[in-house]
């Protein structure tokens, strides 16, 4: 099953690189890597994939391994609809593909580690109970490691505070058959507490990043704190866009949430 996912991934590879036309050697591996990091400040996810790309050919180094798979997750979290749904995963397995790639290719560095938690995470969201639960692990093992090499990482501390919240919002009975079935009795170390540390550090990392806002307010309202919540829902919706191109759709979503809320008392 394995390598059947692996030659599916490779040849949406392939496509990927059709679609975006021939290897541009007008610049080196180092500009292009420039040329990436500014198109995703300018919310230009296709842009980025493809000057990653660039790069990578150019010289598979650490920097262009995961930043190629980082740009595949910036581009397959903006595909939503049934219609979305297999080019979607088949990115987001590409870029497991090249997030795990630049982990053996430098294991001490905290951006290959993170990469594949964040890949893995997005993609369990939109799978089922089984595989929700062999993903968890490996999320919350890659998110842990990168902190530990970079405690100032507000990704991986954004990770880790999701992943608490997801599993403690999982039912008793879901847990129970996960442990059960599964053997997952690493959902006991979950919390809420940890939980809100871990997103309230990714806040005060980079408080102008959206998403970070956007996730602790949900577990705020989990907690019934809707000051809280609240606080960081106003602060989300009159920030401007970041580096993420879902911005937008992240302060709509904070809006319904503050209209939900009412006024303050």
């Amino acid at each position: 099953m394995r390598s059947f996912r692996i030659l599916v991934a490779t040849i949406c590879l392939l496509l990927i690189a059709s679609s975006l036309g021939a290897q541009d050697t007008s610049r080196t591996h180092d500009e292009w890597l420039v040329v990436g990091d500014s198109l995703l400040d300018a919310l230009d996810p296709e842009g980025a994939l493809e000057a990653f790309r660039a790069a990578y050919l150019a010289e598979q180094s650490y920097a262009a391994t995961w930043k190629f798979a980082n740009a595949q997750v910036e581009v397959a979290k903006q595909l939503e609809g049934a219609d979305q749904t297999d080019l979607r995963d088949s990115l987001y397995s590409v870029a497991r593909l090249y997030a795990d790639a630049a982990v053996r290719t430098d294991s001490l560095d905290a951006e290959g580690h993170f990469t594949v938690s964040l890949v893995l995470g997005r993609l369990s969201r939109t799978r089922g109970g089984k595989e929700r639960v062999r993903f968890a692990e490996v999320i919350y093992d890659a998110a842990s490691k990168a902190v530990e090499l970079d405690p100032s990482h507000d990704g991986a501390h954004h990770v880790l505070g999701a992943w608490h919240a997801e599993v403690k919002r999982l039912s008793g009975l879901t847990r129970f058959f996960a442990k059960t079935f599964f053997g997952a009795g690493f959902f006991d170390r979950a919390s809420w507490e940890a939980s809100v540390r871990h997103l309230e550090r990714s806040v005060e990392l980079r408080p102008d990043y959206l998403y970070h806002r956007l996730e602790l307010a949900e577990v705020y309202l989990d907690l019934e704190r809707p000051d809280d919540a609240r606080a960081q829902l106003e602060a989300l919706v009159n920030l401007p866009p970041t580096s993420d191109v879902m911005d937008p759709s992240y302060q709509a979503t904070a809006t319904v949430l503050l209209a939900d809320l009412g006024p303050a008392r």
